[in-house]
């Protein structure tokens, strides 16, 4: 046996080994390296996308121009008498603030008014007299991290679904037994009534009104991340959604329309602007047809997102005031 032709083989053998090894250790670190790299930038993208679409403040993908009529509105508001109401938000410890506008004569019909992303019950001031104008109380809440009441964040009409049920039973301990009440939302509150008519309500609540309400928050937030930053939902939606968990306490996959209102019980008004780009008008024929009781449908003709009573306010509030007359007792 030759030895050191055996030796010779035995080296080569060896460092031909170490050298795949080696290979094998490079790449593995190479990949876990890139793995580490998206694993921090996914991190830092869906926290910047929380903070940018759960923080409360101000918001440059909405419109900030002035509103001559909204802006009379609301001094007539600041103006006009009413009483402020406070609230326990439902799981939680957060103070809620609201307004109760009673009417001018007295009545036991009550309209709850739902606001918008990012507004208040000031950004409702056309809608609340609008229906004190019609004769009813107003009852109109700020909600978790909007207006007056505390958090530190949006909860997109989902947990803001228990809270407003709370202002409602708070309403009936009040006003009594016999008193109505209507729902009303516009956008993220349109959502919002949507959501609460999957919940068992009391017999109070008679009639729900929506405008321009999305079909679900997960729909809106991937429709927005398109628009927005011409992104795809996945994955960021997922992970947007687990920051939410942790940082809101709720799952935004839960807040889903059409599910609701395979359970509701009450008869509900659409309304939605033709040219709305923002919460896509689609959404409403999704909404209108998921709902089983009494239905109506109005899509307002060139009404862009939540616009339809501007355009057509004669008619919007014509319309509602015929709605809710069929349904009050």
């Amino acid at each position: 046996m030759d030895f050191d032709k055996l030796t010779r083989w035995g080296n080569f053998s060896m460092a031909k080994t170490k050298k795949k090894w080696s290979f094998k250790k490079k790449l593995t670190v190479w990949l876990s390296t890139i793995v580490v790299l998206l694993l921090l930038v996914l991190t830092g993208a869906s926290l910047y996308m929380y903070n940018y679409g759960f923080v409360p403040g101000k918001k440059d993908f909405l419109s900030n121009k002035k509103d001559p009529v909204l802006e009379r509105n609301q001094r007539w508001l600041a103006a006009t008498k009413k009483f402020t109401w406070h609230e326990t938000a439902a799981n939680s410890s957060l103070r809620l603030v609201a307004d109760y506008v009673p009417a001018v004569k007295k009545t036991n019909k009550t309209i709850v008014v739902a606001h918008g992303y990012m507004s208040n019950k000031e950004g409702m001031a056309n809608y609340i007299r609008m229906f004190h104008n019609l004769g009813y109380n107003v009852l109109a809440p700020d909600d978790r991290g909007h207006g007056q009441s505390q958090g530190n964040y949006a909860g997109y009409g989902w947990p803001d679904r228990l809270d407003d049920i709370k202002w409602v039973n708070q309403l009936i301990a009040k006003e009594g037994t016999q008193t109505q009440i209507s729902l009303f939302g516009v956008s993220m509150g349109g959502a919002t009534v949507m959501f609460m008519s999957g919940e068992k309500l009391p017999s109070q609540v008679k009639a729900i009104v929506e405008d321009c309400g999305y079909s679900s928050i997960h729909d809106e937030l991937a429709y927005e991340l398109k628009e927005l930053f011409g992104l795809p939902p996945f994955p960021l939606i997922n992970t947007v959604n687990i920051v939410a968990q942790i940082r809101a306490g709720y799952n935004f996959d839960d807040g889903d329309a059409p599910t609701a209102l395979a359970k509701n019980k009450l008869p509900i008004f659409f309304i939605h602007g033709s040219k709305d780009t923002f919460v896509p008008t689609k959404m409403v024929y999704t909404n209108y047809r998921a709902a089983k009781q009494p239905k109506q449908l109005w899509v307002v003709p060139g009404a862009t997102h939540a616009q339809s009573y501007e355009k057509e306010p004669t008619q919007y509030r014509a319309k509602v005031q015929a709605f809710l007359n069929h349904y009050w007792q």
